[in-house]
């Protein structure tokens, strides 16, 4: 009986530790982009992966999206390439751990300036996060993995509105 009891509780303590990681997680984010701390946040997000995605985003914004009334059509294949050339350059360049700690506020305006809206397991071995960026109706979504014992960012969705004003460079 007693050795029952002990593996129930070791499952209990496995499941909360499992439950509130992926939380610490976000707060080691937190702090890291508060406190300018580019190692940090290199160890906390998939750079690479974060910035495919982006381009991505970026991209079927601009291609799939006519530039005006009278243009329904969709562009040709060299300006497809170009638009994806020129993003890609854009984003690695911004996009960069070294860049996002160079935002860094002070403590005062740092609170006031992203918060989490909601978080949630969107599948045991991934946690998603949407983040107000300062107060905009539309939220900033990153999901996380969780891969060699540890959670990472390896996905950000910036919101269209936010991609259409330019306020996504860093």
């Amino acid at each position: 009986m007693r050795g029952k009891r002990l593996v129930i509780s070791a499952l209990a303590v496995t499941g909360a530790v499992y439950a509130a990681y992926p939380f610490v997680t976000v707060y080691e984010i937190q702090c890291a982009v508060r406190n300018g701390d580019a190692p940090a946040l290199t160890r906390l997000v998939n750079w690479p992966a974060v910035r495919e995605g982006i381009k991505e985003d970026i991209c079927d914004l601009v291609l799939d999206e006519p530039s005006g009334p009278a243009d329904t059509s969709r562009l040709p294949a060299f300006g497809a390439s170009f638009v994806r050339g020129v993003t890609s350059s854009s984003v690695d360049r911004e996009f960069t751990p070294e860049k996002i700690a160079g935002m860094t506020m002070p403590a005062s305006h740092a609170d006031d300036n992203a918060s989490i809206t909601w978080a949630f397991f969107s599948r045991p071995d991934r946690f998603v996060v949407d983040v107000n960026v300062g107060g905009r109706a539309d939220t900033v979504r990153a999901e996380m993995e969780f891969t060699g014992l540890r959670w990472r960012v390896n996905r950000v969705w910036i919101p269209g509105t936010l991609l259409k004003q330019g306020h996504w460079s860093a």
